[in-house]
């Protein structure tokens, strides 16, 4: 696969699947949006004619795939400090703090993580993701901390994103969770979809949405509530924060998936979470230039070293 453009032969297809949703899980570095929109343009043909989104594709179909080149970027370069622990030609890790949106979006179009790249990167950063996205290869919510790995050339997101489809890219992140989790580790199987009313939520469906699998162990027990370190092997939208919902111990702070046992862990504890207390800790992934295994870790931020005092047993 060039930088720009790739074609393929469909080897097989989900009964009723859309075109747009099969692109996103072979390209999970483009949101569906922007693949929607290059399907629309005519940049996404299948056996040399334009179709809709909604085409279902089918095995032994030729897919053509152009990835226009980016328009400049729509966000502006704002001098962020970032916590770079990691840069070289391609690519770079940093540890995002809490509080820090990676991309604009409407209400939030300044003081984003996109903003500061453009910043630090000069403008060299990987057109794939977007006009708003330039760079961005995965994301982490507004409210969680820690590693986050940014392409600055396309030939550097493509190599990143194929292991984020692959899932030999490795994510562990560690939480802290309201209610005292019985299991000193285990594993849970759900898959996740939209919820059916609160579009901005997800929700742990058995057979409905996509498969889902995270595993986790307990680092330590702490009043009413437990640390706990979580293994990500797919890769969906708020996965650890539904699954941990799903089991019952939401995670500490997170107001849209564990409020009331939020509230009642402050009552009996006197701690209030200052946000979703979730930061992604490690990350390791093969250089798609270098092909070298990698591996950084980003340390626990003061809110949560402070958290954890407060909350163990005295």
């Amino acid at each position: 696969m060039t930088n720009r453009s790739d074609t393929f032969i469909v080897e097989r297809a989900a009964p009723g699947e859309r075109l747009d949703i099969f692109l996103r899980a072979r390209y999970p570095a483009v949101s569906r949006g922007a693949v929607q929109r290059l399907i629309e343009q005519g940049h996404i043909k299948v056996n040399g004619e334009m179709v809709k989104p909604t085409h279902q594709p089918k095995a032994g179909e030729k897919v053509e795939v152009y990835f226009p080149e980016a328009r400049p970027a729509e966000a502006q370069p704002e001098d962020i400090p970032l916590r770079i622990i990691y840069e070289d030609e391609d690519l770079l890790v940093l540890n995002k703090p809490p509080g820090l949106v990676v991309h604009p979006a409407a209400g939030n179009e300044e003081h984003t993580l996109v903003n500061a790249l453009l910043h630090h990167c000069k403008g060299q950063l990987s057109g794939i993701g977007g006009v708003a996205r330039p760079g961005i290869v995965h994301r982490l919510d507004k409210q969680t901390s820690g590693c986050m790995v940014v392409a600055k050339n396309d030939f550097t997101h493509i190599g990143l994103a194929e292991q984020f489809a692959e899932r030999s890219l490795d994510k562990v992140y560690v939480a802290i969770l309201c209610g005292e989790v019985p299991r000193i580790s285990g594993e849970i199987l759900a898959s996740i979809a939209r919820h059916p009313t609160h579009r901005k939520r997800m929700a742990a469906k058995e057979g409905e949405g996509r498969e889902a699998r995270t595993t986790y162990k307990v680092l330590e027990r702490l009043r009413l509530s437990t640390f706990v370190e979580a293994h990500l092997h797919t890769g969906r939208t708020h996965q650890i924060r539904v699954h941990f919902q799903y089991i019952s111990f939401p995670v500490a702070g997170d107001e849209t998936y564990g409020a009331k046992q939020t509230k009642k862990l402050t009552e009996l504890t006197g701690y209030q979470p200052p946000r979703v207390m979730l930061h992604a800790q490690k990350l390791s992934f093969v250089h798609p230039r270098t092909k070298k295994k990698m591996k950084f870790e980003a340390p626990l931020p003061q809110d949560f070293e402070e958290g954890l005092q407060k909350l163990r047993v005295k």
